[in-house]
């Protein structure tokens, strides 16, 4: 009994008796004047800081221009270092795999591709490579690198064929290597549209600059791939 009837006397109510609505008002102008004197002192202290508020933000402001600035240099110069991009044979041979498949990524990118990565890692089902060309649609690259002129068979055309459409959604599929392929391979390819690049045609891509989509005679896809997009 003792604890309902305290804690009836905790609830809040309204004030009934004049005298309580009196104080109630009391209270609510205290409160009302400690808020706009607040507030007015706040007021003043702006009045007396504003010369430092408008220092402060126009270094704010002048920052974060020159951060842009730099961040839209910083771009203009990879972009101008990828439009003269060349590598020579020797330094691809003295790549390793993934130094190897950075370098293709950067190759697309000169050539044009909007964006390229590489995506090169175990259990990668035959891409190291992919990219989005504005004419030419996803582009899936397999990268064979090798130390010792090793040959690329047609097994990996099988297995690029089994991937790169199906898993990868690609419009163009390249194997490409800095050594060779095999006579069946490059046959099986070119009879089910796997692209292959060799060490001439590599020669040619890197070090001479001759674009990607000219050294494999690339068809425009882009229309047709935004055409199954639009009808999914």
């Amino acid at each position: 009994m003792n604890r309902r009837r305290a804690g009836r006397w905790l609830r809040r109510r309204a004030p009934k008796t004049p005298v309580e609505q009196i104080a109630a008002g009391v209270i609510a102008v205290a409160c009302l004047l400690w808020v706009l004197q607040a507030a007015a002192s706040a007021g003043q202290w702006l009045v007396g800081a504003w010369p430092v508020l408008v220092v402060f933000l126009a270094a704010a402001a002048g920052a974060s221009v020159l951060w842009r600035n730099r961040r839209a240099a910083a771009r203009r110069e990879h972009a101008r270092r990828l439009a003269i991009l060349r590598l020579s044979m020797g330094a691809i041979d003295a790549m390793d795999d993934q130094a190897f498949e950075f370098a293709l990524r950067d190759l697309m990118l000169r050539d044009g591709c909007t964006w390229a990565r590489r995506v090169g890692q175990a259990g990668d089902q035959c891409a190291d490579v992919i990219a989005e060309h504005p004419f030419h649609g996803r582009i899936v690259v397999q990268a064979k690198h090798t130390t010792v002129a090793a040959k690329v068979g047609s097994h990996v055309m099988y297995q690029v064929n089994g991937t790169a459409r199906p898993v990868h959604r690609a419009d163009i599929a390249v194997v490409v290597t800095n050594g060779s392929l095999t006579r069946d391979a490059k046959a099986w390819g070119d009879r089910h549209g796997i692209c292959w690049i060799d060490r001439a045609l590599l020669h040619q891509w890197a070090d001479t600059g001759r674009p990607l989509a000219e050294l494999l005679r690339l068809p425009v896809t882009a229309r047709k791939r935004q055409a199954r997009r639009a009808a999914a």
